[in-house]
């Protein structure tokens, strides 16, 4: 007897998704590009992101033949950079490799940079209606309240039955719908903290429901405490120029600008800890001056508080020892260089006092 499951939530996405700009696409360029974008990020977020990509860069030859900076600027507020220089990476390679059409098939998908399971299932149904069933973080709690799943969902064995019990599930021939449908039910209706049961297509069959155990499923393991860093930063001046200088192109923000400094080590003051980074980091000798502000910014296993100081050199001439690049450029030429949070809000600040003694 065929399961009711994958037609009762096919039916409701049909009369309840949302629409967003890449559903019912034909190009799987732009569903590839929703699909990064979307990688712990809220729809809500993404939509004038992946509009204005568009845009910008229409094809996927368009994204290739775009340098890393342009890539990056555009980008610029989305978070996870490295999302943004792989799919560069891959959009190269889909060029010179596969004559500019994104592969359809799930294992040449996965290897191409920046696409890993997750995503290459997502491709190959929703662009390709190829038969793979995808699992991200509401897919997993759709699952474990539908089948009263008790183990961690977010640990390797958790993931791999899930994905198995997906995979039993998919009906062929409607990878696409039936993937969709499970992502939006999570979104819409099968929330983490108050889902609305009442209203979900999926109740008479959901043994959390049955169970009254929608509150204690998922199952999650515990995560590590998130660690704040104390930071520094310069803002160094000579002729009307600020220095900036280009992250290297691996690591957190790879590849954007920042305002050179680092990490305040035990013991060190602020001044003290900005003076030795820029010694190591430029070969300079510093002064570090007035503050210009105190800037906080949560990442996804630390948070930073920064303090930005005004900063007089004193000797040595600028080099960049652990940067790519260094520029000296104007405070209102910074908005052109591809930035981390917390450097942007700096370099705002910049411009705007400057406009403010102007």
């Amino acid at each position: 007897m065929k399961d009711p499951f994958p037609s009762l939530l096919i039916n409701w996405y049909q009369q309840n998704a949302r629409s967003l700009p890449w559903r019912g696409h034909l190009d799987p360029y732009a569903i590839w590009v929703s699909e990064i974008m979307l990688q712990q990020t809220r729809v809500d977020t993404v939509i004038p992101y992946f509009i204005r990509w568009m845009e910008r860069f229409p094809t996927i030859q368009a994204l290739a033949e775009a340098s890393e900076r342009e890539v990056l600027k555009a980008w610029e507020g989305l978070g996870y950079y490295s999302r943004a220089r792989f799919m560069h990476q891959a959009a190269q390679k889909v060029m010179s490799d596969f004559g500019g059409s994104l592969p359809a098939d799930y294992n040449t998908l996965r290897s191409l940079p920046g696409i890993g399971p997750y995503t290459a299932a997502a491709i190959s149904s929703i662009a390709f209606n190829r038969d793979c069933a995808v699992v991200d973080g509401n897919v997993k709690r759709v699952l474990a309240r539908m089948f009263a799943y008790s183990l961690p969902v977010n640990a390797p064995a958790g993931e791999k039955d899930l994905q198995q019990i997906a995979n039993r599930f998919l009906p062929p021939g409607q990878a696409g719908e039936y993937n969709q449908a499970m992502m939006e039910l999570g979104a819409l209706v099968c929330l983490p903290r108050t889902p609305n049961c009442t209203s979900c297509p999926l109740a008479s069959l959901c043994a959390a429901f049955a169970q009254n155990r929608q509150a204690e499923l998922p199952v999650m393991k515990d995560k590590a405490a998130i660690p704040t860093l104390t930071v520094t930063a310069a803002i160094l001046h000579q002729d009307g120029k600020v220095l900036i200088a280009r992250r290297p192109p691996n690591g957190l923000l790879g590849g954007m600008w920042e305002f050179p400094g680092g990490k305040v080590e035990a013991g060190e003051t602020l001044p003290q800890a900005l003076a030795r980074e820029l010694c190591e980091e430029l070969g300079i000798e510093t002064e570090p001056g007035l503050l210009l502000g105190e800037y906080h910014h949560a990442y996804s296993h630390f948070r930073v508080k920064l303090f930005a100081f005004h900063t007089r050199l004193l000797s040595g001439q600028a080099t960049p020892l652990h940067h790519p690049e260094i520029l000296w450029v104007t405070p209102e030429e910074t908005s052109a260089y591809p930035m981390g949070k917390i450097d942007r809000m700096i370099s705002r600040d910049l411009i705007r006092k400057e406009e403010q003694h102007g």
